[in-house]
């Protein structure tokens, strides 16, 4: 399978993923999840699902669609759509797969993944991340990483407006 190929086997179609999931199951592989609109990948990005990802085997990235960074974000977001947004995250090597969710909150798809590890930034509490009730119900721990100061998709836009 040529590079491209693998990167986007990466993305994960929701109903597709079951399969993987009993697989991931089978082999207790640690599932660790992490979601957001990631609309330009940046240094603080990158720092954030590299840490994420230490905390398992596999790392599960539920990327918001395009219809869903519009109804958070407001209709100038995303600056990039869904499948570059995805396909930047895919390429990272310690990213085992990408999932789309349309929902303002990606808690359906929490719900389906059932993930041993749910990561957020650290300018969430604990208890208010979204999934924190699933995750912890069946013995998962929620985790909260702090943000690199200097580093959000808003301020490279509005750098960007000002120069």
């Amino acid at each position: 399978m040529d590079k491209l190929n693998i990167i986007q086997s990466k993305i994960i179609d929701i109903r597709n993923i079951e399969s993987i999931l009993t697989y991931w199951n089978l082999k207790n592989k640690k599932i660790v999840f992490t979601n957001g609109c990631f609309d330009i990948l940046h240094r603080g990005h990158v720092e954030y699902l590299a840490q994420a990802a230490n905390h398992g085997d596999v790392l599960v990235i539920g990327l918001n669609t395009d219809n869903s960074v519009r109804k958070i974000k407001g209709p100038s977001r995303p600056v990039q759509d869904e499948y570059a947004r995805a396909i930047l995250l895919a390429s990272l090597s310690f990213v085992t797969a990408v999932v789309l969710f349309d929902e303002d909150t990606p808690y359906n798809l929490i719900k389906k993944i059932q993930p041993d590890v749910l990561i957020k930034g650290s300018d969430y509490n604990i208890k208010d991340i979204v999934g924190y009730d699933i995750v912890t119900a069946k013995g998962g721990e929620v985790v909260t990483i702090d943000f690199i100061d200097g580093y959000s998709t808003t301020s490279i836009i509005e750098k960007l407006k000002r120069d």
